[in-house]
């Protein structure tokens, strides 16, 4: 018997344990000089150099904070930065890099979401509990990615308790059909971590998680206190209809999803994980306000929507300028929290702001709009680059895309063409060209699997011949 279970444990090693394959460790935002930084927003946003620089030493000064002394770190205040540009320039595109580089809590927002105390909607203190938020699953994740072994370990002894049932010993079981049993159970150990047993039905008690109910409607927004009155009717129902322990038939990958899930919150030390995500908030969070030019207006009568906006203005001005917000975790202080504000300012202008916000943005910068040779750039250069992705998608397929260089330097020229013609609405107009150029073969490549189509200058002329021609091109772009 001893011999069996040795030949099981190495059949088991020979099935689970894979080459040891340690990626790169991936330089964090705090590693990285201003130039990395601007280097890593080049790969995803073409040109825009100065708009780059500003947030590469803003993001680097936070990191610089940290490391003063505790004399004068409280007293060094963010500098808050207000990005003007034309829409599709790439405000948003640097804001969705910037979130992804960042280990700090980032949320975007959209100012028109707000509305002025007294109104219905959202009010803008959401946005430091939606950070908070944001704060407090990204170091659950942490916590819990430290776990993941011990994690892993549970789960797996749960679901061979659920295959085996009854293999807790008794004091009249002999010796050796323990041992039986326990080489049972190790046979199984192995086809359960090798996915053999995936798609097998099992019965897991039905168990009902309580969410945290008072601790949601203290300190919550309106959705938070929704979402707590619809969990507490969610209990009334359950418990009506019936005992808890019920069982249901899950699949073993279903299980095991559950188990993980399970697993995984007990393994997590909330009131750590809520005091560290309060302390990155405070010190590190950063809030991106998107389309704040819809809030700029003046000469605004009782009669007018304009009312409403600059009472946004008020209520977001004391969150920039520094204030203690209320949220389910506890009380954030706002004053060291990053603000980065982005709008087109096409109707409206920087200075229609109320004076007193305009002051907590020091940093202003202009973003220029794209030429024709902007546009070939975005076509090419990016990493996640919209010919790129056409290729992957009709790959799929089966048909290879190949796109000449004289082609897309014609795109180019459409899309700038266009641009100045009608609204200029910056790199998205690329989306409505590709989508024009390519609407035929798109519909027609599931019938042709095996095919190579180059993309040419002619090609692109043929395509979109009516759109060159046509003197209302907005009729067949938008």
């Amino acid at each position: 018997m001893a011999d069996n279970t040795k030949e099981i444990k190495e059949q088991e090693t020979k099935a689970v344990v894979p080459a040891e394959d340690k990626p790169a460790k991936a330089l964090s935002l705090d590693d990285m000089s201003p130039r990395q930084i601007v280097a890593e927003l080049d790969k995803y946003v073409i040109g825009q150099d100065k708009a780059k620089r500003t947030i590469a030493v803003a993001l680097r000064n936070r990191t610089r904070r940290k490391r003063l002394p505790e004399s004068i770190k409280d007293e060094v205040y963010p500098k808050n930065i207000i990005m003007i540009g034309p829409t599709g320039v790439g405000k948003t595109e640097i804001a969705r890099r910037i979130a992804r580089l960042s280990n700090a809590p980032f949320i975007k927002v959209e100012a028109t979401k707000y509305t002025e105390v007294g109104y219905v909607g959202r009010d803008v203190e959401s946005m430091v509990r939606d950070l908070m938020g944001s704060a407090v699953s990204m170091v659950r994740r942490e916590l819990a990615a430290q776990n993941e072994k011990m994690v892993r370990e549970r789960v797996e002894e749960r679901l061979l308790d659920v295959l085996i049932p009854n293999v807790s010993s008794t004091a009249n079981t002999d010796a050796q059909f323990d041992n039986a049993r326990i080489s049972a159970r190790e046979q199984i150990r192995v086809q359960l971590r090798a996915g053999l047993l995936d798609n097998t039905e099992v019965e897991i008690p039905n168990q009902l998680i309580r969410p945290k109910v008072g601790i949601e409607l203290m300190g919550g927004s309106m959705d938070d206190i929704q979402n707590a009155m619809n969990s507490l009717g969610s209990i009334f129902q359950n418990a009506a209809q019936g005992p808890r322990n019920k069982k249901r038939k899950v699949t073993i990958k279903r299980a095991r999803e559950l188990f993980t899930e399970e697993e995984t919150e007990r393994s997590v030390d909330q009131e750590k994980a809520t005091e560290i995500a309060k302390e990155r908030t405070e010190q590190m969070g950063i809030i991106f306000i998107d389309e704040i030019d819809k809030i700029a207006g003046k000469n605004s009568s009782s009669s007018s929507p304009d009312v409403s906006r600059e009472g946004v203005q008020r209520d977001i001005l004391p969150i920039v300028e520094g204030t203690k917000v209320t949220t389910k975790w506890g009380v954030i202080d706002t004053s060291h929290i990053l603000f980065i504000a982005a709008g087109a300012f096409h109707v409206s202008k920087p200075s229609d702001l109320i004076p007193e916000l305009q002051g907590r943005f020091p940093l202003r910068v202009e973003l220029d709009a794209l030429s024709a040779d902007d546009f070939y750039r975005i076509l090419k250069e990016p990493e996640n680059a919209i010919t790129l992705q056409y290729r992957e998608l009709l790959r799929t397929e089966g048909v290879e895309v190949v796109f000449t260089d004289d082609a897309l330097h014609r795109v180019s020229e459409i899309a700038y063409e266009v641009n100045s013609s009608t609204e200029n609405i910056g790199a998205r107009r690329l989306y409505t060209i590709m989508e024009t150029l390519l609407d035929e073969l798109s519909f027609n490549a599931s019938e042709m699997s095996g095919q190579t189509v180059e993309i040419t200058p002619d090609y692109v002329n043929e395509r979109l011949s009516n759109v060159v021609k046509d003197q209302d091109l907005s009729r067949y772009i938008l």
